[in-house]
């Protein structure tokens, strides 16, 4: 991961969404700028898994150019190894663990997230994995299951295996994402680590990016719900690091965005398209894109059923020309704890808008 960071900014990663960050996102990501490393979906890992097709289409036909990791989940030590091998069959820049995904169904069958109650299993793992793995070997993981003092023990085994970036979501498994995250373990990871630390979560707009990077020092910044909202919040960050006007979207750049975002991934309905299905796909990404903007908008849309429905609500509230806000509204339930980062006032350029 090393060889891949910028001189002058940190690196910028897509963090990875399951069911959500797939081949289409990445192709629209693309037209906005995109991030400068693409992690894919989760593989699921267990015995007599299979590589799923629909992933490595984001690697095989990789739009972008870009590097992109693969993702692997599980806690079958065998299947890891033998998925980690295939993986390297295809051009990826190197294999992502995932130690982090807090959805209890995953968490139940001690994988993602629910492997950090079990550091000595992590250890194994780690060990095994780097064994097996020619190219690079990532990790994300939480800095705890139940609380952040279990981090100190986490970077101990991190500390004990050649990994070439540790990205950190700064919120425990319980805590999901509903609450500020902790940019002191990160801090700590980046001081105790030789390898690039990533930090990830609460990152929305360019000042809380610039805010977390000042609170952690961290080599690289992931955003994932932050850059469905915002596709242009990587462009935006390159030009606040250089120095350049940060550009401001209006609602009917953000309106091009969800048409952009319906016309790919309902080409993936090869067999027989299905508007109900579509509309049910796009509220995935809506979900985050409404944040910030009318209340309305987020009630009617979550609530639309009929592709001529979903159209007539998007354009009601967004085929207009003024600026976006920057930020989702500080009371927003699907991006909580962001407005702890604010309090200390990173460095952001005067916003310049898209259009002349």
């Amino acid at each position: 991961m090393r060889d891949f960071l910028p001189e002058h900014r940190p690196l910028l990663l897509l963090a990875p969404m399951q069911d959500v960050t797939d081949l289409p996102f990445m192709r629209v990501m693309e037209r906005f700028g995109g991030p400068d490393v693409y992690v894919t979906e989760y593989f699921r890992v267990y015995e007599n898994s299979r590589l799923k097709p629909y992933i490595l289409r984001s690697i095989d036909e990789n739009p972008s150019g870009k590097p992109v990791f693969a993702q692997m989940i599980g806690q079958d030590i065998p299947s890891l190894l033998r998925s980690a091998r295939e993986l390297e069959e295809h051009p990826v820049a190197g294999i992502d663990l995932n130690l982090g995904c807090p959805a209890p169904v995953v968490c139940r069958k001690d994988a993602g997230g629910g492997l950090l109650r079990n550091p000595a299993k992590v250890d194994r793992i780690l060990g095994e994995l780097r064994q097996t793995i020619t190219g690079r070997f990532t990790v994300k993981t939480r800095v705890g299951y139940d609380a952040p003092d279990e981090f100190d023990g986490l970077l101990d085994v991190f500390l004990r295996h050649q990994i070439d970036a540790l990205a950190i979501h700064g919120r425990t498994v319980k805590e999901r994402y509903q609450s500020p995250v902790h940019p002191e373990c990160i801090r700590r990871a980046v001081e105790t680590l030789s390898c690039p630390v990533i930090a990830n979560g609460n990152i929305v707009d360019v000042d809380t990016a610039r805010a977390v990077e000042a609170l952690t020092g961290a080599a690289g910044l992931m955003m994932g719900r932050g850059a469905i909202r915002n596709p242009w919040l990587f462009e935006q960050l390159r030009a606040s690091y250089a120095r350049r006007p940060v550009p401001v979207p209006t609602g009917q750049d953000l309106l091009a965005y969800i048409e952009q975002l319906w016309e790919q991934t309902a080409l993936e309905q090869v067999k027989v398209y299905r508007a109900d299905r579509q509309v049910h796909k796009m509220k995935r990404y809506l979900t985050y894109i409404t944040q910030g903007l009318d209340e309305e908008f987020d009630h009617d849309i979550l609530r639309s059923k009929k592709e001529n429905e979903f159209f007539q609500i998007c354009h009601q509230y967004l085929a207009h020309q003024n600026p976006l806000p920057a930020r989702p509204q500080e009371t927003s339930r699907r991006f909580c704890g962001f407005p702890e980062l604010l309090r200390h006032d990173p460095p952001s350029e005067k916003p310049l808008s898209l259009h002349p």
